[in-house]
């Protein structure tokens, strides 16, 4: 949908002959914005009318430049903008521009708040085996509150010492979903599985000994658990963890309205 395009939408709004609802599902696939004087990227811009979260910029493979461009074309519409897999290099590069803009270190992140909404009812709780998969689960943590998501954060509480996590147990069976982040062989997902009635999103990561191999062995752990609530995503994807999480509570909100 082009300038004109919109324009002729607006003076069918104002006339009467289309209804708000149509206008939104014409609205809902306007335009991307090219970047770059040679063409190096597409923004999305109205991907959060579509799709309920905005377009988050994946940093490894773009130089620095091309990262800041992008990031204050996405940043010109007043949204929230995220950029995950940053390195502090970048962060300093993109604070140039955006003094206010955020690195949350352990994510290895870059938010710029632009819009603050009241968080949404209910929580999503955030657990991990041990501390060296905090990393995975602070980009689940930072995606989740970047769509104004509220987040209850475990760590360290692993199957090496059960007792850790059942201390926690009300924090697990409150919340409207749990990310369960966890390497070596995995099991927590499923453990945590038997313990609540909401869906658990098991995020597998690289980290254990040669034979976790890099991640695959609590991957095919968490695809292969017996608990039936659990779904799993890509091996260190604490990102698609927050999206989905994120989506979950959201909705959960919206029924209890």
């Amino acid at each position: 949908m082009n300038t004109e395009s919109l324009r002729s939408l607006l003076e069918q709004l104002k006339a009467g002959d289309a209804t708000v609802e149509e206008a939104l599902a014409q609205m809902k696939h306007l335009p991307f914005e090219a970047v770059g004087q040679e063409t190096f990227a597409h923004v999305d811009h109205h991907r959060h009318l579509r799709c309920g979260m905005p377009e988050v910029i994946y940093c490894p493979g773009k130089s620095t430049e091309q990262i800041v461009e992008i990031f204050v074309k996405m940043a010109k519409h007043k949204a929230n903008v995220l950029a995950t897999r940053a390195d502090i290099g970048v962060y300093d590069a993109v604070a140039k521009e955006f003094p206010q803009a955020i690195y949350e270190e352990k994510a290895r992140a870059i938010l710029l708040r632009q819009e603050e909404h009241e968080p949404s009812g209910g929580y999503i709780a955030l657990v991990t085996a041990g501390t060296s998969d905090i990393p995975v689960a602070e980009e689940a943590r930072v995606t989740a509150e970047m769509l104004n998501q509220a987040v209850k954060s475990v760590y360290d509480v692993g199957v090496a010492g059960l007792h850790r996590l059942l201390s926690h147990k009300d924090v697990l069976q409150k919340a409207n979903v749990v990310i369960v982040v966890a390497g070596m062989e995995g099991a927590l997902a499923s453990v945590v599985g038997g313990l609540v009635d909401v869906p658990v999103i098991g995020v597998p990561t690289s980290v254990g000994y040669g034979a976790s191999f890099g991640g695959v062995a609590p991957l095919l752990t968490m695809l292969n658990s017996c608990a039936a609530g659990v779904c799993v995503v890509n091996i260190d994807n604490g990102f698609a963890a927050g999206c989905i999480a994120g989506i979950i509570n959201r909705q959960s909100k919206e029924k209890e309205d």
